[in-house]
């Protein structure tokens, strides 16, 4: 995903331009310091304490004028009225939140009223249209035909969830007036991967990452993806 931000902020930007970016839901701020790094202001929104603190762990090992261009922040995604003006971000990252969000209509809402004209809003949620694949794959017959004929799933934590339909988020995007721009499947090949899986040898994920990158450009392919990356333009 890191590769298709680049790509996204290297076709809609200036080169050299200081983004105000918003990452809602942070984690343990993996992009938001690989945003700041190079060189944009980055404020991250996060709710959850274990991930905050994380956050400021992996911060503080920056140095000083990375740290300066971060700022982390204790809420929720569905607050970002009572938190940010209208217009404050050229950039809202919404990556692996909306699963978790009942009704993500509102809140999608509010990202987009944050964004300035011409802003990005880059989302990533699970992929609805291909909840049958996992469990398929692996002969849980039960899960994967449950899969069909819902949206909502447990994970792999173990938390119940919710995945997403690319033709509604594209409805919804279009009528928070941050319509749909391009879209990339992710996770297509890799998705059953153990947690915690030695990674391959260099060469060996080196060929992973360009076939999983092509297969996320490329239909059929990208429909059956575990992930979709989606990426909204404000009006």
């Amino acid at each position: 995903m890191a590769r298709q931000i680049e790509e996204q902020i290297a076709g809609r930007f200036p080169v050299g331009q200081r983004l105000r970016v918003l990452d809602v839901g942070l984690g343990q701020g993996t992009q938001a310091l690989r945003l700041a790094r190079a060189g944009h202001e980055v404020t991250g929104l996060e709710s959850d304490p274990q991930m905050m603190a994380a956050a400021r762990a992996a911060l503080s090992e920056e140095p000083a004028g990375i740290q300066d261009r971060v700022r982390l922040m204790d809420g929720d995604g569905r607050e970002t009225g009572a938190h940010f003006l209208p217009g404050s971000f050229d950039i809202v990252l919404c990556h692996g939140v909306l699963m978790y969000v009942a009704e993500p209509d509102p809140m999608l809402a509010g990202l987009a009223r944050v964004l300035a004209p011409g802003g990005l809003l880059s989302l990533v949620v699970r992929n609805a249209d291909a909840l049958a694949m996992r469990p398929g794959l692996s002969g849980d017959w039960a899960t994967a035909l449950a899969a069909f004929d819902s949206p909502e799933y447990t994970n792999r934590i173990g938390r119940p969830v919710r995945a997403d339909r690319l033709a509604a988020l594209t409805s919804t995007l279009a009528g928070i007036g941050a319509p749909l721009a391009t879209w990339y499947g992710v996770r297509v090949f890799t998705d059953l991967a153990a947690d915690g899986e030695a990674p391959p040898s260099p060469d060996g994920l080196a060929g992973l990452l360009a076939a999983e990158e092509r297969a996320g450009r490329t239909d059929p392919y990208r429909s059956v993806a575990a992930l979709l990356h989606l990426c909204g333009v404000r009006g």
